[in-house]
């Protein structure tokens, strides 16, 4: 789950950071899913709760250059995924993903907190080419990976468009989420289950 202002709407389950990204879409959510990322404000919230950044890190050149080009990636990692669930080819969305791949991430060094104990800090003030490239770097792992790549399902819950690794014994996980779509499942089969002894006999 995310934390702070916006952790009723940010889930992390999907097992990939690149499928969470996906998932912040209307078009890769849950039922009824808007956009999340609509904003700069809502953008910087995400990182931070996706741990692209450590906590407190400041961003004060994010702005809507950002959210789009964040939106661009999001939307070339779904027309992947969707190759990969037997879709069609999307070369042009890999050649992006490849290119944005390419960047150099932020570097990463410990710090000692107040309280003594050590910190993740960044090395330098993070860019967007540079947080995309720690996206876009984790779907060419999951691609390339046929252990992850065969463990890539979709939500079978109603309407439910989310995308999630499947790393359950057996690979019998059926939702994105046990306690969301999977309780939204058992709520309906128990619904359907009163209705049925509710229905006079020879009623169809």
């Amino acid at each position: 789950m995310g934390t702070g202002r916006y952790a009723h709407v940010w889930r992390f389950d999907a097992g990939r950071i690149c499928l969470d990204l996906v998932a912040t879409g209307s078009a890769g959510g849950a039922p009824g899913a808007c956009e999340q990322l609509p904003d700069p404000e809502h953008l910087r919230g995400w990182l931070a709760a996706a741990r692209l950044v450590p906590p407190g890190t400041a961003l004060p050149v994010l702005d809507d250059t950002w959210v789009a080009r964040f939106h661009e990636l999001r939307a070339v990692l779904d027309l992947l995924m969707e190759a990969q669930s037997g879709g069609p080819r999307a070369d042009g969305a890999l050649d992006r993903v490849n290119a944005l791949a390419a960047g150099a991430p932020p570097g990463l060094r410990a710090v000692r907190a107040a309280d003594g104990e050590l910190v993740r800090a960044l090395s330098a003030a993070p860019d967007c080419p540079g947080l995309l490239a720690v996206v876009a770097r984790d779907a060419v792992d999951l691609l390339t990976d046929p252990v992850a790549r065969a463990a890539l399902r979709r939500c079978q819950g109603e309407d439910c468009r989310r995308l999630y690794l499947d790393t359950s014994r057996g690979g019998r996980r059926r939702w994105c989420s046990g306690e969301v779509c999977g309780n939204r499942e058992r709520v309906a089969r128990h619904r359907r289950r009163a209705l049925e002894k509710e229905s006079p006999p020879g009623v169809e």
